[in-house]
C-alpha cells in the first residue's frame, strides 16, 4: 500500500478529507494527493504522522506496527487529543510551542488545586 492510501485510510477513520489534514497540520493545500507521483518533504511526513499517532516508517510501508504506543488510548486521552487537535489547528509552529507551554502550566496549577 503506498503513502497516500494509508494517509486515506486514517483520515476516513477519523472522518476528515486531505483537505482538512493538510489545514490542520499547516501542510500546503493539495500537497498530500501530489505525493502519489512525487517525494514528500520529510517533515510533512513527521506532521501527518505526527497528527494521527502513528509510527513513520508505517506511512511509509516498513512496518506494520501503526501505532506508536501498544496501550489503548482510554475515552479521557481520546478527548484531550481531539481538544488538542482542535484548538492548535492553523497554528505555527512557534505558536503551538507556546500554547503547549501554556497548557502544561494551567495544568500543573489545575493538579495542585485537586
Amino acid at each position: 500500500m503506498i503513502l497516500t492510501e494509508k494517509i486515506k485510510l486514517l483520515c476516513d477513520e477519523e472522518g476528515i478529507t486531505f483537505a482538512e489534514l493538510e489545514r490542520r497540520t499547516g501542510i500546503s493545500n493539495g500537497q498530500i494527493r501530489r505525493w502519489d507521483s512525487s517525494s514528500p518533504k520529510t517533515e510533512n511526513i513527521e506532521k501527518v504522522a505526527d497528527y494521527f499517532g502513528v509510527r513513520i516508517d508505517y506511512l511509509l510501508g516498513r512496518t506494520d506496527d501503526k501505532y506508536l504506543e501498544l496501550i489503548k488510548r482510554d475515552e479521557n486521552e481520546e478527548q484531550i487529543i481531539s481538544l488538542f487537535r482542535k484548538y492548535t489547528a492553523g497554528m505555527t509552529e512557534e505558536e503551538k510551542g507556546r500554547f503547549n507551554r501554556s497548557l502544561d502550566k494551567l495544568i500543573s496549577a489545575a493538579k495542585g488545586i485537586l
